[in-house]
């Protein structure tokens, strides 16, 4: 199995290992959006400064910020990161050193563009329900109150995102010119199978299964309802997802790693560097 253990044997870099890291990529990012969407928007835990409560505790960010900095801080105690309470692991050096990171960017479109999307079903039965319990107006849209589950799945999609686009290596490349870069790495066929692929699985892995253990048949009509009913997810937001966000910031990761790589080596440097990885 092609896996993001690097000190499994095996070239860390083949092809066919990053790719099937990135197949299993999608399953992850998938089913979290899933889990996701079964809770109300909840817009107040991406708000910085909502909760008097992290005020008190002197943080002035988000809850989900907040969420996400314990988290990733226990993580680290844990050794997932380079400071640990733990002897840190001998990880081989596999990539040029820099400090890349499309995480802000990342953040950003989930919480602002993803999750409205993807949460708007359960939003909607949600306000459906304070309706009928007499609740009406501002009160009735957005918030089920769920917001440690919320920033708990969140927590998961994020890193499974930023997993995604980070995780991209391609040959080392002369061409310093930032255009030309990414006409160079665009791969339209490659691009159009992958949204094939993603829309199949989201398809399938968001139709509810019948007692009887067989699922109820395709045919999604819209983004959340097929010939049986709703289903667990927005697909064509989960395409959507990877159209607008994920791919197009690969690239620019892609790119500002080949940028950073280069930088100060003169052009014989660069012949070397290139024929030392043609010879590997």
């Amino acid at each position: 199995m092609n896996s993001l253990n690097f000190m499994s044997p095996g070239d860390p870099l083949s092809i066919d290992r990053i790719r099937g890291v990135l197949t299993r990529l999608e399953d992850t990012i998938i089913f979290s959006l899933i889990e996701r969407a079964q809770f109300a928007h909840n817009p107040r835990i991406y708000l910085r400064g909502a909760f008097k409560e992290l005020a008190d505790l002197g943080f002035h960010g988000s809850w989900l910020e907040w969420f996400l900095k314990e988290t990733e801080s226990f993580h680290a105690k844990a050794r997932r990161y380079s400071r640990t309470v733990l002897q840190p692991l001998s990880f081989p050096r596999i990539l040029y050193p820099n400090k890349i990171s499309a995480n802000p960017s990342i953040l950003s479109f989930y919480t602002r563009a993803i999750v409205p999307r993807i949460t708007r079903q359960a939003t909607l039965i949600h306000a459906a329900t304070k309706r009928a319990n007499g609740i009406t107006g501002d009160e009735e849209f957005e918030d089920d109150g769920n917001y440690g589950s919320a920033a708990t799945i969140d927590i998961e999609v994020l890193q499974s995102i930023s997993k995604r686009v980070h995780y991209a290596f391609i040959s080392h490349i002369k061409n310093r010119n930032r255009a030309a870069l990414e006409a160079l790495i665009t791969k339209p066929e490659v691009e159009r199978k992958l949204l094939q692929r993603l829309r199949k699985k989201a398809t399938t892995y968001a139709q509810p299964i019948l007692d009887d253990g067989d699922g109820i048949p395709s045919g999604v009509k819209g983004a959340n309802e097929n010939e049986c009913g709703p289903v667990k997810i927005d697909v064509d937001g989960v395409v959507d997802l990877y159209e607008s966000y994920i791919i197009p910031l690969t690239k620019e990761v892609e790119i500002d790693y080949l940028l950073c790589r280069l930088d100060g080596m003169s052009e014989v440097e660069i012949d070397k560097l290139m024929a030392k990885s043609s010879g590997n």
